[in-house]
């Protein structure tokens, strides 16, 4: 039999999570694997270089989960520094460049694995790429960071004018890097467009992050949309320059705005993308019209389970179930991935924030009638030394009960309690039936009643007050 060839593009979470779990299923004799990274990192935690760059995580490599030498003593042939810069799927071969020398070569494929991820936004704006101003999205934009910080720290020891930092955004990216400049010693302005920070709330909740990081000494300004960077004589930044004209002075400039698929590969193939821009697969994974093309990770769509429709959500823990699905298929097994229900959590210094299903925009824009109910408990028994308050906000279909959506912003402990209504929205509870659920007690770890039940009551509430 002869031996099959199974190209991957993107040598990072999913991509190579795929090539790793094909091999598992068949031996090199079965199944040659190429893989190709523009890079020169494989396999790495993007969501860890924050605490990176804020000291958490001491070392770039306590970052990185397996290295281009592990791969290929895996029987993985690993191609760093090179990328493909062209799909052609009728003939079934790619074509990449080695971006240290500038050649290029066709590689045939029986099987193709598209990761290709995502990138930061990054507005066409004047100044935005002079030096100091950077994008978080990879280990090479994290290094180039900490270089900046570093000379500017030893520039300015004693923590003075040196020492100021603009985030544009006020998402994940930006309330995290906002805590690790803060935790470095920097004075913090965070500029958002929106009226609260934390877009992936309601803006009632996303008002508890804007109060919170102002106590901390962060400064949140709402409504700001920047217009240019400016900079000094040297051509560094100098200035974060808004709308109206407001000037924020910055030694460095931190873009948080989020990130959009990277799939112009696949849009000049022909391949199908979703609103978004990211790829559209089926439950396993493989690019809906193509037998032989897989995609995975930031540069796809996945089925919002709640909301019923594809959504672009970049995050490594799909990316690495992803890979794993696509590797099962690839490697002759049989594995899906039905879809997500949107949990995520984060923290800005001592506060904690998660959410998971739907926002109320969110359930207006699929039609759904709703109601909700929002509460302030405690994260342990309000007795117990250390208690912290956390507030619950909860969203239930009006007529149904069927739980929509749970956001909560609180002390410690707050932010993983959003997983016992992640498996609640995945199973379809009512919030009848969250209200009723056996979750543990006891003083140190929570009230009598835990938060998660008191926003389910109050909610079973709100449901029948409103009837049909």
């Amino acid at each position: 039999m002869a031996t099959e060839r199974l190209v991957v593009v993107g040598g990072d979470a999913a991509g190579m999570s795929a090539a790793s779990q094909a091999r598992r299923l068949k031996g090199p004799d079965e199944l040659e694997i190429v893989a190709f990274e523009r890079s020169g990192f494989t396999s790495y935690s993007a969501c860890g270089i924050p605490y990176w760059i804020g000291g958490a995580v001491p070392e770039r490599d306590d970052l990185i989960a397996r290295t281009p030498e592990q791969h290929r003593a895996r029987h993985i042939g690993l191609r760093m520094r090179t990328e493909v810069v062209e799909l052609d799927l009728a003939g079934q071969r790619v074509r990449s460049r080695d971006l240290d020398t500038g050649a290029e070569e066709w590689t045939g494929f029986d099987k193709l694995v598209l990761a290709t991820g995502a990138r930061p936004l990054r507005p066409p704006l004047p100044g935005i790429d002079a030096p100091g101003v950077h994008g978080v999205q990879t280990l090479a934009d994290g290094q180039e960071l900490l270089d900046t910080l570093a000379g500017l720290e030893a520039a300015d020891p004693a923590g003075g004018r040196e020492r100021r930092a603009v985030v544009v955004g006020a998402g994940y990216i930006g309330v995290e890097m906002a805590e690790a400049l803060t935790g470095r010693g920097y004075e913090v302005t965070v500029l958002h467009r929106g009226e609260q920070p934390m877009a992936t709330l309601d803006p009632d909740m996303g008002g508890l992050v804007h109060r919170a990081m102002n106590a901390m000494g962060i400064r949140t300004v709402a409504r700001a949309e920047v217009t240019r960077v400016a900079t000094g004589p040297d051509g560094r930044v100098r200035a974060a320059v808004t709308a109206d004209g407001t000037e924020y002075p910055a030694s460095v400039v931190v873009l948080g705005l989020g990130v959009e698929p990277r799939t112009e590969l696949a849009r000049a193939a022909g391949l199908p993308l979703g609103d978004s821009g990211g790829l559209l697969t089926d439950l396993s994974m493989r690019v809906r019209g193509h037998e032989n093309v897989w995609a995975g990770g930031d540069c796809v769509e996945v089925l919002d389970l709640v909301a019923g429709r594809t959504r672009h959500i970049a995050l490594g823990t799909h990316a690495n179930k992803h890979g794993q699905v696509i590797g099962s298929g690839v490697g002759g097994g049989y594995a899906t991935f039905p879809g997500v229900v949107g949990t995520a959590v984060s923290k800005v210094c001592d506060l904690e924030i998660a959410r998971t299903g739907l926002r109320e925009k969110d359930a207006l824009a699929v039609g759904l009638r709703f109601v909700s109910s929002t509460i302030r408990s405690t994260n342990t028994a309000g007795y117990y030394p250390g208690a912290a308050e956390m507030t619950v906000k909860m969203l239930a279909e009006r007529r149904t009960g069927r739980l929509l959506g749970v956001q909560i912003v609180g002390g410690a402990g707050a932010a993983k309690r959003v997983d016992v209504a992640a498996v609640a929205l995945t199973a379809g509870l009512t919030v009848e039936q969250v209200a009723a659920l056996d979750l543990g007690y006891a003083p140190p770890f929570s009230p009598v009643w835990d938060p998660v039940l008191v926003a389910a009551r109050k909610a079973v509430s709100a449901v029948r007050s409103a009837g049909i």
